[in-house]
């Protein structure tokens, strides 16, 4: 004995039972009965419609009793490297004392100020350098245009 489903509502079609349509396309549709192929052919959403197993499952109503949850899958935590830098050298930096990363980080910001300013030493003594040797650097002026001033467009104001 072969039971179908339905093709709107979901429920089981038993032998004898049921009605086959052929649409254009070659496609053999299977009902239940009249009204889930009047429904199917108005293009009524079957997961909207309350009485079809298609809104029972989406809506979760009576599902519980019969079937059992599902175990979820717990994800096993993972270590792995970043690109460019091993598990060992992460491991070692997480486990560092703070005042030990504190005074790297001073260390490392001194060093940058140092840079720094030994690049503002260079700079002035090299501007220093130019104005000694006799002609001292103009900034380029901003030429102004001499445009005559006009008053609003004739036609453009109503």
């Amino acid at each position: 004995m072969k039971l179908e489903v339905c093709n709107y509502s979901g429920f089981k079609i038993y032998p004898g039972h049921g009605r086959r349509v052929v649409k254009i396309d070659g496609k053999v549709h299977i009902y239940l009965n009249r009204k889930c192929q009047r429904s199917a052919d108005m293009r009524r959403n079957p997961r909207r419609v309350t009485w079809t197993l298609y809104y029972r499952r989406k809506h979760k109503k009576g599902a519980s009793e019969q079937e059992l949850k599902k175990r979820t899958r717990r994800n096993i935590k993972f270590q792995r490297a970043i690109t460019g830098v091993s598990w060992n050298e992460i491991l070692a930096k997480r486990n560092q004392q703070p005042e030990f990363r504190k005074a790297q980080r001073q260390d490392a910001i001194n060093a940058a100020k140092q840079v720094k300013k030994t690049k503002a030493l260079q700079k002035k003594a090299a501007q220093s350098s130019v104005v000694k040797s006799g002609k001292p650097v103009k900034k380029p002026e901003k030429i102004q245009k001499n445009l005559p001033k006009t008053g609003p467009k004739k036609g453009t104001q109503r």
